[in-house]
């Protein structure tokens, strides 16, 4: 693949997560303002989810044109059709129209009037395509571990896109990744009850960033998140990233996900006993854990679901581009490259998701999958 292809899609993707990030970091702080922090409140994620959903599918129109966009993506407008829901498209159209008027700070056009309630809808409602293995198809998890969001942690924006059933670019924000790798494990509750008054976590734990990758660039860079309050604006600089050389299990570190819900955490432990780590796994919510191996953060995720539980394409699409071009290798737990041509899930995925920093790691824990998987119950 030729360098220069897809690099303009890769550019107005990379901006578009900038404001996406931006929009999220803004939603966050009124959040946690309010102390309007129980993961059972899902309106300001909602707000959150549906505003990054609009404003990236109107970016991407205004880019390449309303026809053959075709957009895959969570939310779905229908929920505007629940009573009591007027509240919350009011607040999507306000949030919307606020993150629009800072496009020009990254390089970006605004609307030269403000978006109505219909061109909110329209926008939001043009992300219902299902993908498939024929095609350009735009991948768009908005707020990516919502209650990483909920309680001021980890959370990721994922924007990818996929032609013919392959992933080409993915961008990955990650507000909430502090510069300090150890910040990553230690919780943000401290902060919350700490400075309640001013909850500023960005700025109190290291910038956010956005990392993104182009597929057969050999490439991963790394951009902090450029602070809105201030008159900084495009072009943001931006630095290579390299996965971790350890190849030493005793000396890995293990990513998995925070959520018992979707995942097995007893059979990695197994695993993870059974291949040698010994250090205490990493614990985040949502795509973080493939920046945090795309950076060289850690050098394992695994993720083995429970049974009847289908893996979305828009969890894993940005993550795993980024990911094998920082020099990672990433395969369901056969050995296998994971298949984005099915849809919306990764379908035929064999029991499991592996990533890891390099070879070598990734074979033994391959070869660990075979030999304990009879005995797993999953």
């Amino acid at each position: 693949m030729e360098d220069q292809n897809y690099a303009n899609e890769l550019e107005i993707a990379v901006r578009i997560v900038h404001v996406a990030c931006a929009l999220c970091g803004r939603v966050q702080e009124k959040l946690l303002a309010t102390e309007v922090v129980s993961k059972d409140d899902d309106s300001p994620v909602t707000v959150a989810d549906l505003s990054v959903q609009a404003i990236t599918s109107w970016f991407l129109a205004k880019t390449f044109g309303v026809q053959n966009l075709s957009i895959v993506a969570e939310e779905d407008v229908e929920i505007f059709s629940k009573d009591n829901s007027a509240a919350l498209l009011e607040a999507v159209v306000d949030t919307v129209n606020e993150s629009l008027s800072f496009a020009a700070m990254y390089g970006l056009q605004s609307p030269e009037t403000t978006l109505g309630t219909t061109e909110v809808l329209e926008a939001i409602g043009r992300c219902s395509s299902t993908g498939g293995p024929s095609g350009r198809h735009w991948v768009l998890d908005p707020v990516d571990g919502t209650l990483g969001f909920v309680r001021g942690d980890q959370y990721a924006v994922a924007l990818a896109l996929i032609e013919n059933g392959k992933v080409v670019l993915g961008v990955l924000g990650c507000p909430n990744y502090p510069v300090k790798t150890e910040w990553l494990s230690y919780h943000y509750q401290h902060h919350e009850t700490t400075s309640q008054s001013s909850p500023t976590t960005t700025d109190a734990w290291g910038k956010g960033c956005v990392l993104y990758a182009k597929r057969g660039s050999g490439e991963a860079w790394l951009q902090s998140l450029i602070p809105t309050d201030k008159t900084l604006e495009w072009p943001n600089c931006a630095r290579l990233v390299q996965v971790s050389s350890v190849d030493d299990p005793a000396l890995a570190t293990l990513c998995e996900p925070v959520e018992r819900a979707n995942s097995n955490h007893s059979f990695t432990a197994g695993l993870a006993h059974s291949v040698g780590l010994r250090k205490q796994p990493l614990r985040v919510h949502s795509m973080v854990k493939y920046a945090a191996i795309a950076r060289g953060d850690a050098e394992i995720f695994m993720k083995f679901a429970k049974s009847g539980y289908k893996e979305k394409i828009w969890d894993h699409a940005a993550g795993v581009v980024i990911v094998e071009e920082a020099g990672g290798v990433v395969t369901d737990a056969g050995g296998c490259p994971l298949d984005f041509s099915k849809g919306t899930h990764l379908e035929g995925l064999d029991r499991g998701i592996i990533a890891c920093s390099g070879v070598t790691l990734h074979e033994k824990l391959i070869d660990a999958v075979y030999a304990s998987w009879d005995s797993s119950n999953l």
